[in-house]
């Protein structure tokens, strides 16, 4: 029997009858019944699974888009969906819904545990009364594409304000001393005393850092990470 006339029982019953219309088609009426049965099962599992969809989707956008099948099944069943797993599998790829791997964040502070152990300058007390006596320096990696850019960081304490900053694509030397260069100039080179305060490192990064900086600055002081200008 065509799924149109089902149909076109469906349309017209009110009118005419079931039993009359099938006699006319040619129809079995217990098979125009069983279509109905089958086609409200058929319209209550779709409406159940754009529901379990639209449940997909609210944890995917949840966790970033980083959770694929195996763990959206498991959240599933946290949350009391009793629900097999290759039915979610199946429900993601029809709807190209993806889990992405998370790029693995990058190190920026390599300490050097062989390292003798150096004074802290600023005690750990990172509070400050005036201008120009503590600065904090820090890096922080910047996805771009496919790529890593690292920016360099240098706060004064006191102010908690930017004083100076260098971006690169590279954790050189270099790009620490720009940073700092950046914030001398901005302090007009009234910076004779400054503690600079940053994470750990290793020496050989303590002594490029030192010969990075312009002569005239030289800081006489330097443990692992922190400098006095």
């Amino acid at each position: 029997m065509s799924p149109h006339r089902w149909d076109f029982i469906s349309d017209n019953r009110a009118d005419f009858g079931v039993k009359r219309i099938c006699r006319v088609l040619g129809a079995s009426r217990a098979g125009y019944y069983r279509h109905l049965a089958t086609e409200q099962v058929r319209t209550e599992r779709q409406a159940e699974e754009k529901r379990t969809v639209s449940e997909i989707r609210a944890i995917h956008a949840e966790h970033q888009g980083a959770y694929g099948a195996p763990r959206v099944h498991a959240e599933l069943r946290a949350r009391g969906r009793r629900i097999n797993r290759k039915r979610v599998t199946r429900l993601m790829r029809i709807n190209h819904i993806v889990g992405r791997h998370l790029r693995k964040k990058k190190r920026t502070t390599i300490a050097d545990r062989a390292a003798p152990p150096t004074p802290d300058l600023v005690m750990r007390d990172f509070t400050a009364d005036t201008l120009n006596t503590r600065w904090s320096g820090d890096i922080t990696y910047i996805a771009v594409g496919a790529t890593w850019l690292y920016l360099a960081t240098v706060i004064d304490i006191c102010s908690r304000k930017l004083v100076g900053w260098s971006i690169a694509d590279h954790m050189r030397t270099s790009l620490v001393t720009d940073a700092i260069e950046i914030a001398v100039a901005a302090r007009g080179g009234r910076v004779h005393g400054v503690v600079f305060h940053t994470d750990r490192a290793r020496p050989v990064q303590r002594g490029r850092l030192r010969r990075g900086l312009p002569p005239a600055r030289h800081p006489p002081q330097h443990g692992p990470g922190r400098l006095k200008l």
